[in-house]
């Protein structure tokens, strides 16, 4: 949330802003809100003063009728600012966060590539997609997913549960050599979580699942309870950032179309996903957001898979994102944007997040400030198998394991037993 004062003194920025964003909201409109907001705060404290400063002294008959007609007007007053306060909130949580100066303007596919790592694999036989060989290894069934839970929901078997547990204990080990504290987080937020983080429901745009008659929610990713870990708290960022690394379940609509990524792994329902969360100052949140990403390529790079970094554009930005990175892994079948599909992000949220949760932190003055809050994924169970599986496909079907993940997994290759 930004601060409606900055808002006031920064119109033409904020509206280039949600411009950039490509999304229709009316910041005069908010503006309007606020202004019949403060007249009727000012009214009301005026009234309340006066009717203070009467309560003084003995009344005669005729104020205390006046006194009587007074607290009518306060009471009307009350009940108009209590309309006019819920409109002006839901006006304000609706305007997205600034962008970062130097991020890419324009719609999704006018991301900017920073760096491309490691070689496509060249294939000297019929190459398949991660569906098809993880069938045939016997290690998915989407078949009887769909006939439990519908379609997006599998089962995963025999080796394919052994890579996943492999991939998350080798995301939890580096993030402990980065001096991250380990987290399992609940699967479900109550709203006013939900909605502090930024995650608001937009129409067609909706990824969570609601809890009917309760005020709960499925989460769509840890950072969703990391970030109303420290609600309403001062937090103590004297020895450096608080580094928290999340495990969950995590719970999508993925509603939509997408073509060839709504097959297999790329587009599900519920899969598991590691995420890294940062609470740390102003000051520090642009080294912070470029160590996420730092640690994402490390993780990748010891999975040897090829893969690309982009900067991603403004139109593709959540509303809490002011900037963002996604790694893209090359996938031979299933992949977006020419082979590639994302399979982390690292976003910097500035003191957006912080706000609308009230996390602040104390200064050396003894002045308190909002943090920072920053996110980024460390593992993704349902898109980093694919990159694996295709990319180190085997002509009779097995697949090779990459050397970090041998001693978790216990193997050098999945093959059908």
């Amino acid at each position: 949330m930004l601060d409606i004062n900055f808002i006031r003194q920064n119109v033409e920025i904020v509206k280039q802003s949600i411009k950039d964003r490509l999304i229709n909201l009316d910041i005069d409109k908010l503006l309007s809100a606020d202004d019949k907001r403060r007249e009727i705060i000012i009214r009301l404290e005026e009234k309340r003063a006066f009717k203070n400063n009467s309560s003084k002294t003995k009344p005669t008959s005729e104020e205390i009728e006046e006194l009587k007609n007074l607290g009518l007007e306060i009471k009307k007053l009350e009940t108009e600012l209590e309309f006019v306060e819920i409109e002006y909130s839901r006006l304000i949580k609706q305007v997205p966060n600034l962008i970062h100066p130097d991020a890419p303007r324009g719609g999704e596919e006018e991301f900017k590539v920073l760096q491309t790592i490691g070689k496509i694999p060249e294939f000297d036989f019929d190459v398949k997609n991660h569906s098809e060989l993880m069938e045939n290894l016997n290690i998915v069934d989407f078949e009887r997913g769909a006939k439990i839970a519908g379609s997006k929901f599998y089962f995963l078997k025999n080796d394919a549960v052994l890579l996943e547990r492999a991939l998350i204990s080798y995301g939890l080990e580096v993030l402990q050599n980065y001096g991250f504290d380990l987290m399992i987080t609940p699967d479900l937020a109550k709203d006013e979580i939900l909605e502090g983080a930024g995650f608001n429901p937009r129409g067609d745009e909706d990824q969570i699942y609601k809890i009917e008659k309760e005020d709960l929610n499925l989460i769509g990713t840890a950072e969703i309870p990391l970030a109303g870990y420290h609600s309403n708290e001062i937090v103590n960022l004297s020895n450096g950032p608080i580094k928290y690394a999340g495990l969950s379940h995590c719970f999508r609509k993925e509603a939509g179309a997408y073509g060839r990524t709504s097959k297999g792994l790329y587009r599900v329902h519920q899969f598991n996903k590691l995420e890294m969360f940062v609470f740390c100052k102003p000051e520090d949140s642009e080294k912070v957001h470029l160590e996420l990403l730092e640690i994402e390529q490390k993780i990748c790079n010891g999975l040897d898979f090829p893969y690309r970094i982009i900067d991603t554009a403004s139109g593709d930005l959540g509303s809490p994102a002011y900037r963002k990175y996604d790694l893209e892994a090359y996938m031979n079948m299933v992949g977006e944007n020419g082979g590639y599909g994302e399979i982390t992000s690292a976003s910097n949220c500035t003191d957006y997040q912080a706000r609308r949760l009230n996390i602040k932190y104390k200064k050396e003055d003894g002045s308190t400030e909002f943090v920072h809050t920053l996110n980024g994924t460390a593992i993704v169970t349902s898109r980093f198998p694919i990159a694996i599986i295709e990319n180190f496909q085997q002509e009779d079907g097995s697949i090779l394991i990459p050397k970090v993940l041998q001693k978790y997994l216990g193997k050098e290759k999945i093959e059908r037993k």
